[in-house]
């Protein structure tokens, strides 16, 4: 299974649009979040010779302009698309998918989407002082189950703990996505990053808000098992 790189602040080329969020296709068939702006977004599909058309669905992580700025081009381009959300996303997000002809299912539990491929359902997490609600995309090959965050408010260690609940006899292969430890005092990173390795995850990529002292510390703790995200790659799980 392929996991292709749409949006985020790095790139293989100059070609590419780079900037603040975070996008993937899993599978060239689910789209996860959807960057800061969907005119960049677009421009990076066509780069990579992806059609939209084979698009069939749209995970959005949570609720944050960085992560939804790319979906309503997304849906103007292709009509009901299900669009796999948080119950307590906003009135507005919920109201805008669904004049676009978007399909809202709501991720009230772990559920499978398409074969192999699940979303946690909706964790709770504090930001800046309120309840935020993310989800985050679980893939089962036969390495392993693949984790893709968005910017993991709940806590990359409980995200993956709430993966592994469901696949106990699967080892993590991948960790890909946004950490949220941008602002993170260094002995915190530390110890996530070691944490994870205890927990016998094979590779690590952190990118988005990860924050370049995190992906410094993950790098030097995982070595050669750590990836860094780039858009315009292609990874394989």
């Amino acid at each position: 299974m392929e996991i292709k790189i749409l949006f985020d602040s790095n790139a293989i080329d100059s070609k590419f649009q780079t900037g603040w969020g975070f996008s993937c296709l899993i599978n060239g068939r689910i789209l996860f979040d959807t960057g800061e702006k969907g005119e960049w977004l677009i421009h990076n599909i066509k780069q990579m010779n992806i059609d939209i058309n084979n698009i069939q669905s749209i995970v959005i992580s949570h609720d944050h302009w960085d992560h939804t700025g790319g979906l309503w081009d997304v849906l103007q381009l292709k009509k009901n698309l299900p669009v796999y959300s948080c119950p307590d996303f906003s009135k507005n997000l919920k109201e805008n998918v669904r004049k676009l002809k978007g399909i809202f299912i709501e991720s009230n539990h772990f559920q499978q989407i398409e074969e192999n491929i699940s979303v946690t359902g909706e964790i709770e997490a504090t930001y800046n002082g309120k309840t935020i609600s993310e989800q985050a995309v679980v893939i089962k090959t036969k390495n392993g189950i693949s984790i893709i965050t968005g910017c993991a408010h709940p806590g990359i260690l409980n995200i993956v703990k709430i993966a592994k609940k469901h696949f106990p006899d699967e080892q993590v292969f991948l960790v890909m996505g946004g950490f949220h430890l941008l602002d993170a005092d260094t002995r915190i990173i530390e110890y996530i990053a070691t944490e994870l390795k205890t927990m016998n995850v094979n590779t690590v990529s952190p990118c988005h808000c990860s924050g370049k002292n995190a992906e410094e510390i993950f790098q030097q703790i995982f070595q050669k098992n750590f990836l860094a995200v780039k858009v315009g790659m292609t990874v394989k799980v």
